[in-house]
């Protein structure tokens, strides 16, 4: 009885949370065991390993980034993961780029599609903002950060894609000069973008 009740349990915080670790559910006091038998009676899946949801649980348009944001919260989404994730340009990667401390230890990919950028102290605390997607925190850099990490990536992403988020995120009033100009000195990319800015105004 009292296992059913766990599973029960179980069950209703994953359906509040969205999408879990097993030792999300360890502080109320249910062992991964009760979440295998939920995926063996067909109650839980598993999008990724080590990640559960409930099988009635409908995937968004940024379920992938939440999913890797769940495995790796110190993460930050950034650059193309940005971008899709503010609208901004043409570009929808099928890897989600995550920005984590040049000394942090590389995530363990676990099945989910991850793309590693390092970042370093301002750089990487700066211009971030947390949203929540399916129940999971995430933390995802904003407009005119994503703009500028795009200008010093730019061997990364593309010229092209740095102009075009630049170019879209200005023409939809998405940022301010003040702005674009203070996270373009945070990157150190201020002389590369100042003619682009320039030729805005």
């Amino acid at each position: 009885m009292a296992r059913t009740t766990k599973s029960e349990r179980a069950l209703k915080l994953i359906r509040r949370a969205g999408v879990v670790r097993p030792k999300d559910l360890r502080d109320h006091g249910i062992a991964s065991v009760h979440l295998r038998r939920l995926c063996e009676r067909g109650l839980l899946r598993q999008p990724a390993p080590g990640l559960y949801a409930a099988a009635e649980h409908e995937p968004g348009a940024h379920h992938t980034l939440a999913s890797v944001c769940k495995r790796v919260p110190h993460g930050v989404g950034c650059l193309l993961t940005a971008l899709r994730f503010h609208e901004l340009g043409t570009q929808n990667p099928s890897e989600v780029w995550l920005a984590i401390d040049r000394k942090a230890r590389k995530p363990v990919n676990a099945g989910l599609p991850v793309r590693v950028v390092r970042f370093s102290g301002v750089a990487l605390r700066e211009g971030v903002e947390e949203r929540h997607i399916e129940g999971v925190a995430v933390r995802v850099t904003n407009v005119p950060k994503t703009v500028a990490d795009c200008f010093k990536y730019r061997n990364k992403v593309g010229l092209d894609v740095a102009l075009e988020a630049l170019r879209d995120a200005w023409r939809s009033r998405r940022m301010t000069m003040d702005e674009m100009m203070h996270y373009a000195r945070v990157c150190r990319v201020a002389n590369v973008m100042r003619p682009y800015l320039e030729s805005l105004t």
